[in-house]
């Protein structure tokens, strides 16, 4: 054949040549290209790292939605343990104290638990009291104000005559009675409500009680079933971010009490009716940051109003707004300020997006999630190997704009970098073996 003789010819002048044959490779390697067009070669650079952030961010949400649906499926369970973490926080430290005094993990963590909730159904039973023994002055003192509002609307600057307020009654009225059914509706609802109410408290308790007693041991284990490498660095995360809870939830206990004895004594000095239990209200409304104490004293200014006067409710509006003021000028820039370092903005959407997907529980528990959250993901993006902090304090406890390293240098130069603490101990909450076990680093 032609082509045979050709190869031939082609061999036998190389050999003459002494040349490498054309088909001998070369010793760099031959890049094959391929010229024909391809669809993206025809769409922008920025419209396909678009497309590929795009597809990311739907599988992100879409995982988030799946989560927020089980939480929501399961919120039975879920709010328990949510509320018994949140109270761990606050009385794990008098827990390690008894225990470092000898007493039993088990009969320290029962013994805490007991008393909170002699404290806690003391102060309720002295609310109940106060309040039944106040009913009657406070019908007629709520009889005598809405009548003097109505006439001060009636008299006042908003001039509404005495048929509109009556319209207005009468459609309040009907109102109420055509929905009548839908009333009856919620009041089995609430009666559901109640047994839920029932199985988490005593799940509460449940888990509060081995939050108390194995709460490190729970922790430990969680982070061994990470792949080897993740666990020290999660391990220590998780141990910053709960001294980062621990501390918010005191700071915040600090603040609701000041909060609570603040509007307390104002509406005591007045002889406002149902001083206590408003100053109760004021002190749970208060571990909502910002939305919740400016809530409750909004109620207590409107109880003050159809009770006691507008002269006296307009004092006790002065009160709410100077206690509010020494909150958010004095008491969160010294007390909260060293627990967590949150934006206001962040504070309030968070507060905001917990209301919209859990109600009141969400709104609780939004602010320490965000806080908790806030100390991790600081702390593994400096810290991806798991290493403290040079000076053994939550990244979260500081501003997010405040640079890592300038913080990192002003700790070394204050503070002599004390021992490693052992991997096994409590701080990292992972067996010694397990740092030994990692790869050297190169």
């Amino acid at each position: 054949m032609a082509w045979i003789d050709e190869l031939r010819a082609r061999l036998d002048q190389a050999a003459r040549d002494e040349r490498t044959p054309p088909f001998v490779a070369d010793p760099e390697p031959v890049v094959m290209v391929d010229a024909s067009p391809k669809i993206e070669d025809g769409i922008p650079r920025a419209v396909r790292v678009a497309g590929a952030w795009s597809w990311r961010i739907i599988v992100f949400v879409g995982a988030v939605y799946v989560v927020l649906r089980l939480v929501s499926l399961l919120r039975v369970v879920v709010i328990p343990v949510a509320v018994a973490l949140l109270l761990a926080a606050l009385f794990q430290p008098v827990t390690a104290w008894l225990r470092r005094r000898g007493m039993n993990k088990s009969f320290a963590s029962a013994l805490v638990e007991v008393g909170a909730l002699i404290i806690v159904f003391g102060g309720l039973g002295l609310i109940i009291n106060t309040f039944v023994g106040q009913l009657d002055t406070l019908s007629s003192q709520v009889g005598d104000g809405i009548q003097e509002v109505q006439n001060w609307l009636a008299k006042g600057p908003l001039h509404i005559s005495q048929q509109q307020l009556n319209n207005s009654i009468t459609q309040l009225r009907e109102t109420v009675t055509g929905n009548r059914a839908a009333l009856t509706t919620g009041a089995l609802n609430t009666a559901t409500t109640v047994g839920e109410l029932a199985a988490g408290f005593f799940l509460t308790l449940f888990t509060l009680f081995f939050f108390l007693r194995d709460g490190g041991q729970i922790w430990r284990f969680l982070c061994r079933l990470l792949p080897r490498d993740a666990r020290v660095p999660t391990a220590r995360a998780g141990h910053y971010s709960w001294h980062t809870l621990v501390s918010y939830v005191h700071a915040t206990v600090l603040v609701a009490f000041v909060d609570a004895i603040g509007i307390g004594a104002g509406l005591f000095i007045l002889q406002v009716p149902l001083a206590l239990p408003l100053a109760a209200l004021v002190f749970l409304g208060a571990f909502i940051p910002v939305v919740g104490a400016t809530l409750t004293g909004a109620i207590a200014v409107l109880v003050a109003l159809v009770t006691v006067g507008f002269v006296k409710a307009l004092i006790v509006l002065g009160i709410v707004i100077a206690v509010q003021q020494l909150e958010g000028h004095v008491l969160q820039p010294l007390i909260m300020g060293r627990a967590v370092a949150l934006h206001p903005l962040a504070v309030i959407l968070s507060i905001a997006s917990g209301v919209v997907i859990a109600g009141i529980v969400g709104g609780l528990v939004a602010v320490p999630i965000l806080a908790v959250l806030n100390t991790a993901i600081r702390y593994l993006a400096h810290h991806p190997e798991g290493e403290p902090t040079p000076d053994r304090e939550p990244p979260g406890t500081r501003p997010a704009d405040e640079d890592e390293e300038e913080h990192e240098e002003k700790a070394d130069a204050k503070l002599p970098p004390p021992a490693e603490t052992s991997v096994g101990s409590d701080e990292s909450g992972v067996a010694a073996s397990d740092r030994a076990d990692r790869p050297a680093e190169s």
